[in-house]
């Protein structure tokens, strides 16, 4: 008979709850455990836990959304997890279960509604922040929590939280994929998973938090040394890309404005604008704002920033003075890169490992942090980074400037169809910051790969709704006019519904026009000074050089797109 109980509810994610209970199953497997898996949601399968299985069960574990019929197992011991917690780490929700560490839901149940506030975060804050923001805030109405969510990104916060509000709070539940200043939330009781998991499935999250958020520590220091208060699935995926991407979230402004301003600069003085013997003209001030002045600090912004991230506040000036000795030695973004991490866990290492009496505890973030970790930082930049990452970086930049043929097309199709794979995950965001880095180098032509590519998947989506109406439902045709209006502004994520909803076929159809599109702005020459925008940065003089082959790549992308979603998908019931 089963010793363990595994009820998983998916929504309308019935895909996801399946292959959550195949990995339950093998967990159980590896360890000779016997348990009896229950799947509910649309289209779910298979016979319910019988009556004997919960009478000799010990435990049981409640994933997912949607009436779960818990009432049916008593007093039973419960563990509560995500699907996304399952999927990234099966094994730790195993260990949570069978630890019989976690509390009885009915103690969660008899304590009533809970006073929840969040924070939502991406690193471009368009997106995934208000859709992980709604996520929470859908949940919470249907378990009958009251919440706040205030959501950041490159435009800041929205929606700020007051410290009443915190105050009042039973739980801060943080859903970011970039880092989030803890300082305010010292003495409450922290939970932290990133955009996906709101996204995907927010009741779960929130009944996942209530039970297993953590007291935030005190002060910026101490928040550094202790960590973040999440699960130890997201312990570890807290690492190198969640850092890099806060520096690219902190990096993104910088490389707008400067590279928006010598566009404008061409425009008003002509492609001599910023010579010396036009000093003094619009054209030649502009320059100096966007090329010595906003593009300067890209590179010290970016290393900066990802030792924020890593080190919380007194990474900062580290992080800053090693980009900014990386951009001087010439070694460009992939120094400014190496340059944070370094600062970054130098800076988190001297905190955890220098010990003073309490009244020079103050000195540390202030004086002895800085000092210690930008002398460090700043010695290898010089003596052991910089030059072969210079060299390093050169050497990207020529073959990169001199592509043609069939290196380019490579290229186009990779980057364009990156793009496309995860629409605003971790492969999409990979390629959107490689290419955004090179933009401080004066590399524009993967730009354009990438945003033509990460344009087309709601586009050819939108085009698929015209063309193959009876393939959708109609609440999917009427989302297909929003979808083209995000994917003429540069946002992939309006397609991610309709791929959710039939990935095998859907997403492969994206991909392909998305390499498509990346494809032909790469042979065709188009390259882009701005990283984002959209169809609204046509317009601009220079911001794109090429127009016409830009428009004919995103046409044609969008065409291949569509074209074959409406051949692949089934008719719509």
């Amino acid at each position: 008979m089963a010793q363990l109980l595994a009820v998983v509810g998916g929504g309308d994610l019935s895909t996801h709850a399946v292959l959550a209970a195949e990995a339950l199953r093998k967990a159980a497997g590896r360890r000779n455990t016997p348990i009896a898996l229950e799947v509910r949601g649309k289209g779910a399968s298979g016979a319910p836990i019988s009556d004997a299985a919960i009478a000799e069960a010990r435990a049981v574990l409640l994933v997912g959304e949607g009436d779960l019929g818990e009432g049916r197992f008593g007093a039973l011991h419960r563990a509560r997890a995500a699907i996304d917690d399952v999927l990234t780490d099966v094994n730790a929700v195993f260990d949570r279960l069978t630890a019989g560490t976690d509390a009885p839901s009915a103690a969660t149940d008899a304590a009533g509604p809970r006073k929840i506030v969040a924070i939502t975060s991406c690193p471009t804050g368009i997106a995934h922040t208000f859709m992980a923001a709604e996520g929470i805030q859908a949940a919470a109405q249907a378990l009958g929590h009251a919440v706040r969510v205030e959501t950041q990104g490159s435009v800041g916060a929205r929606d700020a939280l007051t410290e009443a509000e915190i105050a009042a709070a039973d739980i801060v539940l943080i859903a970011a994929d970039t880092g989030v200043d803890r300082v305010r939330f010292a003495g409450k009781r922290v939970y932290a998973t990133n955009t996906k998991a709101a996204i995907r499935d927010g009741k779960g999250l929130i009944a996942t938090a209530l039970s297993e958020a953590r007291l935030q520590a005190a002060g910026p220091a101490e928040t550094a040394a202790d960590g973040p208060a999440r699960p130890a699935a997201a312990e570890r995926q807290a690492g190198a890309y969640k850092h890099l991407m806060t520096g690219v979230s902190f990096m993104l402004p910088f490389v707008v404005a400067g590279g928006l301003l010598i566009a404008l600069a061409f425009a008003f003085g002509g492609i001599d604008a910023m010579k010396p013997e036009n000093a003094g003209t619009l054209g030649y001030a502009l320059g100096e704002i966007g090329a010595k002045a906003a593009f300067a600090l890209i590179v010290p912004a970016l290393a900066g920033y990802i030792a924020y991230s890593i080190a919380d506040r007194p990474g900062i000036a580290p992080g800053m003075i090693g980009g900014m000795l990386a951009a001087n030695l010439q070694a460009g973004f992939l120094g400014g890169i190496a340059a944070g991490f370094i600062a970054g866990y130098t800076t988190a290492f001297l905190n955890k490992h220098i010990r003073l009496h309490k009244n020079l505890e103050g000195l540390k973030p202030v004086l002895i942090l800085p000092l210690l970790a930008t002398t460090i930082t700043g010695l290898l930049m010089v003596y052991v980074v910089g030059v072969p990452v210079a060299a390093i970086l050169a050497a990207l930049t020529d073959w990169l400037k001199g592509m043609q043929g069939a290196s380019a097309l490579v290229l186009g199709l990779v980057l364009g169809g990156m793009m496309a794979v995860d629409m605003g995950g971790p492969i999409n965001k990979a390629a959107y910051a490689s290419a955004a880095a090179l933009l401080s180098s004066g590399v524009d032509a993967p730009m354009a790969a990438v945003m033509l590519g990460g344009m087309t998947p709601p586009l050819g989506i939108a085009l698929a709704t015209r063309l193959f109406p009876n393939r959708f439902t109609g609440p999917e045709r009427e989302a297909g006019g929003a979808a083209a209006v995000l994917g003429a502004a540069f946002i992939t994520e309006g397609a991610i519904p309709f791929a959710a909803a039939d990935p095998l076929r859907v997403i492969p159809s994206m991909v392909a026009g998305s390499a498509v599109a990346g494809a032909i702005a790469l042979t065709s020459g188009v390259t882009l000074k701005v990283p984002h925008g959209g169809l609204f940065v046509l317009p601009i003089p220079n911001a794109v050089t090429n127009v016409p082959g830009a428009l004919i790549a995103l046409a044609a992308g969008t065409v291949v797109t569509g074209v074959l979603v409406g051949l692949l998908k089934k008719r719509a019931a």
